[in-house]
């Protein structure tokens, strides 16, 4: 390959691959003088010159002029111990004045003086030398590309296909690369299959020494409140808001909303003409619950709300500093108020951010009799 060749060939991959020109030319001069180091001279004083024109490479070797040839010094501390300290100028790159001034008669010390060695052969080591180093470059920018655009999906919804699986992770490819979307971060009890779509959460993007880590969740609460956004246009546009999405993944979520619209019914949106929209949230969730809960200002009335399905609630505020409140209900609804294994009201106290009690009435009044007996 000729220079203009080369430049031709160059310029094409820059534009193709959004790389920086000189970022490569310097790279591949830095690439071109350990190889000609490596294949034809030990000596340190040298350095690659590609012209930015032409595409011409030169080997170019230097020398500094100096009075005397200096080889470093020498120091010795307290205990005897000798500590060589090397020359400021490196010692093959130093020429004694008297044989500068024999190549260059008005040169003075601390000028350089330079040579052209390049070897008549080096447009073989160059042509291998620079597919090595734009390769590299390419695979650089590329991690680069990706990382820019992928840093700004952490924490949205994207669609991907399953492209393959081991024993602890399925990879999705998601386009220009693929994310990691372990097994334990799956929706319990639901199978996937090969080659298939799957929506996914991203949980996180980071920048690694092999490439940019994007790691993905179907388990993530953050999965039910984009799947809401996607399927309910009055989320996105702000008509209605959502106040909090907690979940029991595989089990129940809670999902508080509301308007500042009087008119907007915020459960009914979500729900959608003949429960269409809640219906292909649900369907994504493999069977997964969702509650639909109703925010409210007044903590009593948001929590009353969020035990739901538990109906007939009455709910105290018994100490609105440490944030705890007692949940009144009848025998029918103490087991939809407390839930399988508590999963209702430990997510209706994480919705509401209170610590809730729930008993039924007559547990309270048989506390009450043995506090009365107890006098």
């Amino acid at each position: 390959m000729n220079s203009k060749e080369f430049l031709k060939a160059l310029d094409h991959i820059v534009e193709e691959k959004n790389i920086s020109r000189e970022v490569v030319l310097e790279a591949m001069e830095l690439a071109l003088t350990t190889a000609y180091k490596k294949n034809f001279d030990s000596k340190t004083n040298v350095r690659v010159d590609i012209n930015r024109e032409t595409g011409e490479i030169k080997v170019i070797s230097y020398f500094v002029v100096v009075d005397d040839y200096d080889d470093g010094t020498e120091t010795v501390d307290e205990e005897g111990n000798v500590t060589r300290i090397p020359p400021e100028i490196n010692e093959d790159a130093q020429i004694l004045l008297e044989e500068a001034r024999e190549m260059v008669p008005t040169i003075n010390v601390g000028e350089t003086i330079e040579k052209e060695v390049t070897p008549k052969d080096f447009g073989r080591v160059a042509t291998s030398t620079a597919k090595q180093v734009i390769n590299q470059k390419i695979r650089e920018a590329e991690r680069n590309s990706i990382i820019l655009e992928y840093q700004d999906k952490e924490g949205e919804l994207l669609v991907g296909m399953l492209a393959m699986e081991d024993k602890k992770n399925y990879y999705v490819d998601l386009g220009r690369t693929r994310g990691i979307l372990p097994m334990t971060e799956m929706i319990p009890g639901e199978t996937v299959k090969m080659g298939t779509s799957i929506k996914v959460y991203v949980s996180k993007v980071e920048e690694t020494t092999k490439g940019p880590l994007i790691l993905l969740s179907r388990k993530h609460y953050g999965f039910v409140r984009r799947l809401f956004e996607t399927e309910i246009p009055e989320l996105a546009d702000g008509t209605i808001q959502m106040y909090q999405c907690v979940r029991e993944p595989g089990i129940r979520s809670k999902v508080a909303v509301f308007s500042n619209n009087e008119k907007i019914d915020p459960i009914g949106a979500c729900i959608g003409a003949n429960g269409n929209r809640i219906g292909s949230i649900l369907k994504e969730l493999n069977g997964e619950r969702v509650d639909l809960i109703l925010y409210s200002e007044e903590p009593s009335e948001f929590i009353k709300n969020a035990l739901s399905p538990a109906k007939n609630v009455i709910v105290n505020i018994t100490d609105p500093v440490k944030r705890e409140a007692l949940a009144i209900v009848d025998d029918e609804n103490l087991s939809l108020a407390i839930g399988k294994k508590g999963s209702n009201i430990k997510l209706a106290s994480r919705l509401t951010k209170y610590k809730i009690e729930v008993k039924t009435m007559s547990q309270i009044n048989e506390e009450g009799n043995r506090g009365e007996s107890s006098f």
